[in-house]
């Protein structure tokens, strides 16, 4: 992995020697994390087996101890071939590399073709939320809301098509068509595609709405019919059988709202997202079908949907600026289950998927100018408190959380 790494960095700067044109950047986040209270430490996120024995709920590692993280170690390196052809390469060595998520980023090859048309191949992410196609160096707090991280922050393999009009100024926006394979930074095992669609618009530079959806299924191997095996969900009112869920092959959809204003002083951005959990939810991309033996499904309804909305305010004087920011999402937003009773109930514990984040920080720009180049950010996140286990030998009975303050320390060049 070092030598790779050397070879590359030695490589790009043989080139951006040799060719003017090719541009090196990067960005560097460090974080420093401290739980309040221990739980977030100490508890499991594995729930009782009435509650489906998992949660729903996306919970970085790095906030799951008291410790320094290196969050981000992004290099880019980006040129052009001719006037009309882009190319762009991003990695980050940070990512603990696996068969599933190599540390390889962004891989894309854009052609212009003129007349507002632009054509995108390559590894990307899929055109899904606001924060989605924010770069990270840019984000407001130290980490994205749930659906920017769950939804928008998923890279994927595939191709795009985009045409854009108008003028920013007053009145622009853009159109964006992409086919993906559905398998986060892998080559696909089956035929089917993602089909992803968004709308951009700009008014009067302040003003930044549009939509986006996604439809898609399965990405397991379905080549033989043998290949895909329906998983059993628990209980017997309405359950389905093995071939509606096989038939079904994980559908998943998403579609999304959303409206940004940006004026100094001021920012503030709203975002609502809804659609079928289909294949999984940010955890597992087998809900309901696996390659191999049945085992039981990863979701309590074969039509299981969610729903999100997060609600974001800034304030921004000098080096300084102060924001706050309402993050919920509901992992069953129907309460379906096949179940005779409510599956999340055990005991006196609650653990419905609806969870909530309250976030407030501070962020000090060294350089208000621009403000990615180097700032410090300090947050606190209040979470709901039903995703982790409760620990017998402290006492606890029901549902628990935890909360988390962060510093993050970034430098972009």
């Amino acid at each position: 992995m070092k030598r790779t790494l050397g070879t590359l960095v030695a490589a790009l700067t043989l080139a951006t020697s040799a060719q003017a044109q090719v541009k090196i950047s990067g960005l560097v986040q460090v974080w420093w994390n401290l739980t309040t209270p221990s739980d977030l430490r100490n508890n499991s996120t594995t729930l009782p087996t009435a509650a489906g024995g998992r949660t729903y709920y996306n919970l970085r590692s790095e906030f799951r101890e008291n410790t320094f993280a290196v969050r981000r170690t992004e290099l880019k390196a980006s040129g052009k071939i001719t006037d009309d052809l882009d190319w762009e390469v991003m990695m980050d060595p940070s990512i603990s590399p696996s068969t599933t998520n190599s540390i390889l980023q962004d891989a894309v090859l854009a052609y212009k073709a003129g007349g507002g048309f632009t054509f995108k191949v390559g590894q990307m992410k899929a055109f899904q939320t606001l924060e989605g196609m924010t770069s990270s160096s840019e984000l407001l707090f130290v980490e994205r809301s749930q659906m920017g991280r769950t939804l928008g922050d998923v890279r994927q393999r595939g191709a795009a098509g985009s045409y854009s009009w108008g003028d920013g100024s007053s009145f622009g926006g853009r159109a964006t068509v992409g086919l993906f394979n559905g398998a986060p930074k892998v080559n696909d095992s089956n035929a089917a595609k993602d089909v992803a669609v968004r709308l951009d618009f700009t008014a009067a530079k302040m003003h930044h709405f549009g939509a986006y959806g996604l439809r898609g299924t399965t990405d397991l191997n379905d080549k033989d019919s043998s290949a895909l095996t329906a998983r059993t969900f628990t209980g017997a009112v309405g359950a389905p059988t093995p071939s509606t869920i096989v038939a079904n092959k994980d559908l998943t959809s998403h579609l999304g709202l959303y409206y940004a204003f940006q004026m100094a002083p001021w920012q503030a951005s709203w975002e609502f997202v809804t659609g079928r959990l289909g294949r999984g939810f940010g955890i597992s991309s087998t809900a309901t079908l696996v390659n191999g033996a049945p085992a039981a499904a990863l979701r309590e309804h074969l039509d299981q949907k969610f729903m999100g909305q997060v609600l974001t305010g800034a304030y921004t004087f000098g080096h300084h600026t102060f924001m706050a920011r309402l993050d919920v999402m509901d992992y069953n937003a129907g309460d379906d289950w096949y179940t005779a009773s409510n599956p999340y109930h055990v005991g006196a514990a609650d653990y419905t998927p609806r969870y909530t984040e309250v976030s407030v920080g501070y962020q000090f720009a060294l350089k208000p100018e621009s403000v990615k180049s180097a700032n410090l950010k300090v947050n606190y996140i209040s979470r709901s408190k039903n995703f982790l286990a409760p620990r017998a030998a402290a006492g606890q009975t029901s549902e628990q959380g935890g909360d988390t303050i962060v510093a993050g320390f970034q430098v972009a060049f």
